[in-house]
């Protein structure tokens, strides 16, 4: 009966070994309980680079002149929804700010 213990001890401790050798060989992450984790997703190659390699540079953000000119277009047309009534409301004066009033 001793016997059989020993084998049993023996041939778990062997299982647990061969196992682990294994994992640290092939680079699996052990996981006796059978739990969800992200280890699959974590390690994935990253995409970011590639991803951002495939749009092309900005350059209107470089040039100092075509941002002038934005900002110019910008705030004529600010002036032009001022002048029409329809421009941002002063700090202060919102929707908010007038329903805290009634």
């Amino acid at each position: 009966m001793s016997s059989m213990g020993w084998k049993s001890l023996l041939s778990a401790a062997l299982k647990e070994g061969v196992t682990e050798a294994r994992a640290r060989i092939f680079g699996h992450v052990i996981n006796p309980t059978g739990q969800r984790s992200a280890h699959k997703i974590l390690r994935k190659k990253l995409i970011g680079e590639k991803v951002a390699q495939w749009y092309p540079h900005d350059i209107k953000k470089d040039d100092p002149l075509v941002m002038a000119k934005e900002e110019r277009e910008r705030l004529s047309k600010l002036q032009m929804l001022k002048r029409r009534g329809k421009g941002p409301p002063k700090k202060g004066q919102g929707k908010r700010a007038s329903k805290r009033n009634k």
